[in-house]
């Protein structure tokens, strides 16, 4: 018994020392079975779930892992919304091929990427024990738009308000060599228009991931609007732009009922934008070039005629015009449905607002090394709209009506199929389509 209890107390005192002679072995090797069924255990969840990738990009630090999540979604969004990509350049964790298609519906996100941390996010992590549920990608909250005075556009034209004319200048005198030569012409249009806004500044956007236009998968986590400065709905070109927007029905073939209230708000649209440094030098363009006479209420009644008048598309008399297959874009319902048009970024701006678009990701350039970022303004893109998908469009972002309208009605009229011009930083193409004598279609697509 004396021999039992020294044997005992023996054995208590090797453990409390750490002397487990049966466990050096297994000190030795580094791991025992044990460990090694939780390691195997563990590397396969991390498969599953994403985590393996973090640790190879943190160097298998989770502490480190656990902070930068922290500063992400809680103690740093200031950055977040300083770089203006969201944290894809400095954070890894946006990128990861293994959250792909897109992040999880409970990610946490509140009206779209701009809101930032949410305690659901926190609840619904300790909920499911730290794993995603890979689904749709958050919803985002559709926005308010600002329709303060849209209503008066649609006032007779006695009771409209427009803005100040811009006063005429040598500026607006289209020189000999923009006159022998469409590209300078098209360069000058862009140096005036005076409307365009700023990236940073005016509206903020999240390009997302490229793609190949045959790829399907989303690439984009959010919108690509990210936000929009108030006031630049109410600028006079633009809200009345956009009060033009909802006057037409998407779908190619249906017939189109113009009310004498649209028309007015035609009319009160065209009479803004001839206000606009942009308009007034195409009118002294055409002029020069004989397409118009001298006088300008004509040449309103050729803009109006070219972009309002309804024509046949697709076998249906009366149910297009180039208004609404470039800028607000038609579907095609014959065979698989398509988008066509839909060259506009206020209108892409309205409808990703509603819900109505999913913003998919941008097209690859042509050249490498030329990744769109948040300053781009000419993009190539693919989404769906009313879940139909365009496959591929490209549209020229934060540019004033005024100057689409100038830019394709001159490339209409001088130009032909194919239009090679320099617009600001970017070499475009601006295609142009015809319908008879009618602007069939008219974008962009960047040559560089």
């Amino acid at each position: 018994m004396e021999g039992l209890m020294k044997g005992l107390a023996k054995g208590l005192l090797d453990v409390a020392l750490g002397n487990d002679h049966g466990g050096n072995k297994r000190d030795e090797d580094g791991t025992g079975t044990e460990n090694d069924e939780r390691s195997r255990s563990a590397s396969w969840a991390q498969v599953v779930s994403g985590e393996e990738d973090h640790e190879q990009k943190y160097g298998g630090n989770s502490n480190r892992r656990n902070e930068d999540h922290e500063q992400k979604y809680g103690g740093n969004s200031d950055r977040r919304n300083e770089e203006g990509n969201y944290g894809r350049n400095n954070q890894n964790w946006g990128s990861d091929e293994s959250r792909r298609p897109q992040q999880a519906a409970n990610e946490g996100y509140e009206g779209g990427r701009q809101g930032g941390y949410n305690q659901n996010y926190a609840e619904k992590q300790e909920d499911n024990d730290g794993w995603e549920t890979v689904g749709k990608k958050p919803q985002r909250r559709h926005q308010q738009v600002q329709k303060d005075n849209w209503d008066n556009f649609k006032r007779p034209a006695s009771e409209q308000v427009y803005s100040n004319e811009v006063e005429d200048n040598s500026e607006l005198e289209p020189t000999q060599d923009e006159l022998n030569d469409l590209s300078k012409a098209c360069s000058k249009l862009w140096e005036l228009d005076y409307n365009r806004l700023t990236p940073g500044k005016d509206y903020e956007i999240d390009c997302g991931e490229g793609k190949k236009s045959y790829q399907k998968q989303d690439m984009a986590e959010g919108s690509l609007f990210t936000r929009l400065s108030e006031d630049v709905l109410r600028k006079p070109t633009i809200s009345r732009f956009c009060s033009l927007l909802d006057n037409y029905n998407p779908h190619e073939g249906y017939k189109e009922q113009v009310t004498s209230q649209e028309k007015q708000e035609q009319a009160a649209f065209i009479e803004e934008i001839c206000r606009t440094a942009p308009i007034k030098y195409l009118y002294k363009y055409l002029s020069s070039k004989r397409i118009v006479s001298q006088d300008f209420q004509e040449f309103k009644r050729l803009l109006t005629s070219l972009w309002f008048d309804l024509y046949g598309r697709g076998g249906t008399s009366s149910c297009s015009s180039a208004f609404e297959h470039v800028f607000v874009g038609e579907i095609k319902n014959s065979g698989e449905q398509s988008v066509s048009g839909f060259h506009n970024w206020l209108q892409f701006y309205m409808e990703e607002a509603k819900g109505r678009v999913d913003y998919q990701g941008y097209i690859f350039p042509r050249r490498r090394g030329e990744t769109p970022d948040s300053e781009t303004q000419l993009l190539t893109l693919q989404f769906e709209w009313n879940g139909v998908l365009k496959s591929v469009s490209s549209t020229m972002i934060g540019v004033s009506p005024e100057f689409e309208i100038a830019l394709y009605t001159l490339c209409f009229y001088m130009g032909g199929e194919d239009n090679y011009v320099e617009l600001g930083p970017y070499y475009v193409n601006i295609k142009c389509y015809r319908l008879g004598n009618k602007l069939g279609s008219a974008f962009p697509i960047a040559e560089s």
